[in-house]
């Protein structure tokens, strides 16, 4: 006899705290864990409908009167370098890369604290001490990989840049990357960005996840740079279109109830396969 079983996660909502994109208003997330056996086809199937991985957790903004943050995806097979772009990708030729199993590292630590002291020394992740840093990399229940970028000068090797990334059934989710901010006027990040786009068309994977695009936020304007990009929005993806169009306006009717949500969240199968002896 076969079954169909879904899986049936519990679906929970954080208090609200402060927005770390757009000045003045409240954060909300709704969110799962992200364990047990069947991990990768929850991680696989809520990726696709908006939602993000930190550590063993699945979160989507749900905030109450704020639609702004929207996550986003580039198209590989429709993606076009731009002429800053190439530029970025000329820059930065002399890096290797290196994709490594999720281990957190000294090296990476010092370079996260370098990128997090220059450029978002006020941000959320301003105090995680190197345990924390540890967990970030490590704790992970799916298919990840930390791809390291590095310059060798005299047999010297020097770690650049480094992005945690989730590998999917149908893309690469960049969980969370950072870079030696000496060299920001190289558009390291962008580059890393683009070599991610090289990595995916070269497994054949459709998309590369970017996280969220934040109407309205500078913070986040670069992601909007790439062509391609879709943005989920209204329970569907669609192309971005023009960025301009969007708003970061609040509006009490902004979200649906979490109820409404949670319902219309599509669910992974599992299908074990039992028998039972007839007489």
């Amino acid at each position: 006899m076969r079954h169909t079983l879904p899986i049936a996660p519990q679906f929970y909502v954080t208090a609200p705290q402060p927005c770390p994109y757009l000045d003045g208003r409240m954060e909300r997330k709704l969110f799962t864990a992200l364990q047990g056996d069947h991990s990768e086809q929850l991680n696989n199937s809520l990726s696709k409908q908006g939602f993000r991985r930190s550590q063993n957790v699945l979160y989507r903004p749900s905030c109450a009167e704020c639609s702004a943050c929207l996550s986003a995806r580039i198209r590989v097979a429709d993606f076009e370098p731009s002429r800053s772009q190439k530029r970025a990708m000329r820059k930065n030729r002399g890096l290797n890369r290196e994709a490594t199993s999720p281990w957190a590292t000294e090296e990476q630590y010092a370079l996260f604290r370098a990128y997090l002291d220059e450029r978002h020394a006020d941000g959320g992740m301003a105090d995680m001490d190197i345990f924390e840093f540890a967990a970030m990399i490590e704790e992970t229940p799916v298919r990840s990989r930390v791809i390291e970028y590095a310059t060798r000068t005299d047999g010297e090797r020097r770690l650049r840049a480094v992005c945690l990334t989730d590998v999917l059934d149908d893309g690469l989710s960049m969980v969370y990357s950072f870079y030696d901010p000496a060299m920001a006027a190289d558009s390291l990040g962008t580059y890393v960005i683009l070599d991610h786009i090289d990595i995916a068309r070269e497994a054949g994977l459709p998309y590369v996840y970017l996280g969220y695009w934040v109407a309205g936020s500078s913070k986040m304007g670069y992601k909007a740079r790439f062509s391609s990009l879709e943005v989920y929005r209204g329970g569907e993806w669609q192309d971005i279109g023009d960025p301009e169009s969007y708003t970061a306006d609040t509006h009490p009717l902004s979200t649906d109830p979490i109820a409404e949500q949670v319902a219309r969240i599509s669910l992974p199968d599992t299908r074990p396969t039992g028998s039972i002896k007839g007489s």
